[in-house]
């Protein structure tokens, strides 16, 4: 078997390795984007009852998850990431 027709098979290999990775990066992206904005809003609505002198952090991390979660869904979209 010749150098070639071997090498040509590991480039098919490589890019279906490459397209399953690609895959597999975009569902995780998405997965995390949902979890970020989903506990964003989840803490603004305190699902979680957080109550007392501690309750501001709630408003204060729920709109940076929120915000990180859409900084995440540009950079997913535009290719960045």
């Amino acid at each position: 078997m010749s150098s070639e027709q071997y090498s040509g098979g590991d480039d098919r290999d490589n890019r279906d390795v490459n397209k399953a990775n690609s895959v597999m990066r975009g569902i995780f992206g998405l997965i995390m984007i949902i979890v970020y904005v989903g506990m964003g809003v989840l803490l603004l609505i305190n699902f979680f009852n957080w109550g007392g002198d501690w309750a501001w952090t709630r408003y204060v991390v729920g709109i940076v998850l929120i915000i990180y979660g859409l900084w995440r869904a540009y950079r997913q979209v535009k290719g960045i990431d």
